[in-house]
């Protein structure tokens, strides 16, 4: 029994390992990118994007070692509280020369925009994968933290309140447009981590 633990946690260390080493030289690789996006986000962006980063690349070390990582929903809860403040400042806390008075209200009139070439590459990568990959969390813990599974007009109500709220906040303090294909994709975002659920709990074991 002894011998068995101990393995478990040699194999468990290695995996830590891995992860660390993978998700950290992701980073290093992406950072000149990052660096580019920094003109036009608040630098609360390195925090966002590497957390995001090293999360993903643990979660997909566990999985394909088929391994399991246990963890306390509160600490999860605290997680994404934290994970939430860091979006608000990405969110919120522009720089001071950019100010935002613009709206859209025709759907993926915008999306289309940043498909079209007319915007720089990178920026129309970003502001698409980002709107959907960052609200991808909130979609699965919307699924897995609450003790009763929510009904499907919660799930639907909720992330679509929840953003309209970000929307006209941004707008009105001029700290973003009001654009309803922010909307759609951050939606979108929800919906993937609502199906995403099933592969989490693959993983990922809460008490």
């Amino acid at each position: 029994m002894c011998y068995n633990y101990r393995r478990e946690g040699i194999v468990m260390r290695k995996t830590n390992i891995l992860a660390i080493l993978i998700s950290q030289l992701s980073y290093l690789l992406l950072l000149p990118f990052i660096i580019d996006l920094f003109h036009y986000l608040h630098s609360i962006v390195y925090v966002v994007v590497w957390l995001c980063l090293t999360l993903l690349v643990f979660f997909f070390v566990y999985l394909f070692r088929k391994q399991r990582i246990v963890m306390s929903k509160r600490f999860v809860f605290a997680g994404l509280i934290a994970y939430t403040i860091c979006l608000l400042m990405l969110l919120f806390m522009r720089p001071s020369n950019q100010s935002y008075h613009s709206y859209n209200l025709v759907p993926f009139e915008t999306i289309f925009y940043y498909l079209s070439g007319e915007v720089k590459p990178l920026v129309a990568i970003y502001n698409l994968a980002a709107n959907i990959g960052l609200f991808i969390p909130y979609g699965t813990a919307l699924l897995l933290l609450p003790k009763k599974r929510p009904s499907t007009a919660v799930l639907l109500a909720i992330p679509i309140a929840g953003v309209t709220i970000i929307e006209l906040m941004q707008w009105l303090t001029e700290r973003g447009s009001l654009d309803i294909d922010d909307l759609l994709l951050n939606v979108l975002g929800v919906a993937i981590g609502y199906a995403l659920t099933p592969i989490v709990r693959r993983v990922v074991t809460f008490f």
